[in-house]
């Protein structure tokens, strides 16, 4: 089957919220350091992948088109709450107000790293989906589970060259960034495999709610074509 329908439907929206709340939620929790299996890693790494998870589950279901969408949503959303963050931070607090150490270590995001983020997440998230939709013209509705766990590595791996040498380069010495990538990108793809059997579940039965599994034949893979719907 294959659906041509242009609206939004209200299954499409509230996955797109949940997106744009993992998406705010993980500059949040990158505030925080966390041990993990004896490395040091910042806490948004347990809802950052999410947001590729529900990538996937839009690409695979409404198409690239409605994945675009849906990601340059999460984008401005995002950037919205980093630069309205970094208003409040920037105002002076009352003469009471104790807590602006607190209030910086999580709103003050460094422009440098909020810049890399922004670029990082928008090349990681489109990859991520162009190989989805690719990948499902080639082999129909067979092979979803290859085609998750390959656009989540393609797309992680792409947000982590990017991200590392961008916010880090000249702090972290050189050859380290090599292997804070790579883990990186183990690390979510492994996250990804863990949640396999539910992201199949939920394909399933979001495909049988929608009535719709799209391909996308002949159309514009330009990230720029926002409401080409």
């Amino acid at each position: 089957m294959n659906s041509k329908n242009h609206s939004v439907s209200v299954l499409l929206m509230l996955f797109s919220i949940l997106f744009c709340v993992c998406l705010i939620a993980a500059n949040v929790f990158e505030t925080k350091q966390i041990a993990f299996f004896g490395h040091s890693q910042t806490a948004g790494v347990i809802v950052f992948p999410i947001s590729y998870i529900i990538n996937d589950v839009v690409c695979e279901v409404w198409g690239f088109k409605k994945a675009r969408l849906l990601i340059w949503t999460g984008f401005t959303m995002n950037f919205f709450f980093v630069a309205i963050g970094a208003l409040c931070d920037w105002l002076p607090g009352a003469v009471y107000w104790e807590n602006d150490e607190g209030f910086h270590a999580i709103f003050g995001l460094a422009p440098r790293i909020a810049c890399a983020s922004f670029v990082a997440f928008i090349s990681g998230s489109f990859v991520n989906a162009y190989i989805m939709s690719k990948m499902k013209l080639h082999d129909g509705q067979k092979r979803f589970s290859m085609r998750a766990i390959l656009s989540t590595v393609f797309g992680e791996t792409t947000d982590s060259i990017i991200f590392f040498p961008l916010a880090f380069g000249g702090i972290i010495p050189i050859e380290e960034l090599p292997w804070l990538m790579l883990y990186q990108v183990l690390l979510k793809t492994a996250y990804e495999i863990i949640v396999l059997p539910a992201t199949i579940r939920i394909v399933a039965l979001v495909k049988k709610h929608e009535q719709t599994d799209v391909y996308d034949n002949d159309i514009s893979y330009n990230i720029w074509k926002l409401f080409d719907l």
